[in-house]
């Protein structure tokens, strides 16, 4: 069994924000795939399905960001799953919006959904899907830009039709080939602005 946990904070009011871009890809890859109905569970909501011939748990903790690994660790440990079969999705500052990177292991860049999932996993070694959301431009400005709501011409120009690529692509990412996964999503954008 693979875990894919996308990274989030749970209030309805935060769905949209720039920080929540975790939970909005795991959401439209659950969707694509026919998942069950989300319930809540390991601190999160989860969903089962199927990707290609990998059986999936989708888990959004609902402990806020910066204890996301605790939901994690509870969804890991009831299914013992090895940190190498878990992939967190989640927003990345240094990338420009629209940009998709995936590597395993590596430090938290100050990213406490990860750091939190660190100390909890007891390992870096996990998957991570890095999703660009571009960087404000000055580090007091930062906090109101990740907790910001995607503006529409972002959601037309380059969020929603990354979401759907990444849904499109998920098989690939569930067989392990991550380079063809990123490109695979990166082909159909264009420009990003």
């Amino acid at each position: 069994m693979l875990l894919w946990v996308g990274l989030g904070n749970p209030e309805s009011s935060m769905r949209r924000h720039r920080h929540n871009v975790g939970f909005m890809a795991v959401e439209a890859i659950a969707a694509r795939y026919g998942f069950t109905p989300w319930r809540n569970r390991f601190k999160g909501e989860v969903a089962e399905g199927r990707i290609g011939g990998h059986k999936v748990l989708a888990l959004l903790p609902m402990t806020y960001m910066n204890r996301s690994g605790e939901s994690v660790q509870e969804a890991a440990a009831f299914y013992k799953i090895a940190p190498e079969q878990i992939t967190l999705f989640h927003d990345e500052l240094d990338l420009e919006p629209g940009r998709l990177r995936i590597k395993r292991g590596g430090g938290a860049a100050g990213h406490n959904g990860l750091r939190s999932t660190d100390k909890m996993l007891g390992t870096p070694d996990y998957w991570r899907v890095r999703i660009g959301i571009g960087h404000p431009g000055a580090k007091e400005r930062v906090h109101g830009w990740v907790l910001g709501n995607f503006t529409q011409t972002d959601q037309q120009d380059w969020l929603d039709p990354m979401l759907a690529s990444m849904a499109d692509a998920a098989p690939l990412l569930a067989d392990g080939h991550a380079d063809r996964f990123m490109t695979k999503v990166a082909l159909p954008q264009g420009s990003k602005g």
